[in-house]
């Protein structure tokens, strides 16, 4: 991964630089991630808000997630890309879809959240983490 990396959604209306190293890279499987991506899980990875330049519109679809807070999804208005997501429990921190990387080729998933939920028919790589919900970092 070269710093700064950049991405976009399918049409190219919205695109987004990161300044940036991620500091997660994860696959969540919670239903409010199912229904989203439209599949067993979605993927992310976890930059700092005033890393990423944003050109373009975002359309943000905002729900009440299973951990109680509110979930945003950010997708281009035009094409439907999915591109970013994030949450009110950590405002701070904006989470980046790798299929909407320039080059989705470094992401390299770190663990896997909200376990509890994931599909029986999803194989999940048994040498990654798990966590059944969120993981609790630093207590």
């Amino acid at each position: 991964m070269n710093l700064p990396f950049s991405g976009g959604c399918a049409c190219g209306a919205l695109r987004y630089e990161c300044s940036a190293v991620p500091l997660a890279m994860l696959h969540c499987h919670c239903r409010d991630c199912q229904r989203a991506s439209g599949t067993a899980f979605s993927s992310a990875l976890a930059v700092p808000v005033a890393a990423v330049k944003i050109h373009g519109v975002v359309k943000y679809h905002e729900v009440i997630a299973d951990s109680g807070h509110t979930a945003r999804r950010g997708f281009c208005p035009e094409c439907g890309s999915p591109v970013f997501a994030g949450n009110t429990a950590s405002p701070q921190f904006l989470a980046i879809k790798p299929g909407s990387l320039d080059d989705p080729s470094w992401f390299q998933p770190m663990g896997n959240i909200w376990t509890a939920s994931a599909q029986p028919w999803a194989g999940i790589d048994p040498k990654l983490p798990q966590f059944p919900k969120n993981p609790v970092f630093g207590s």
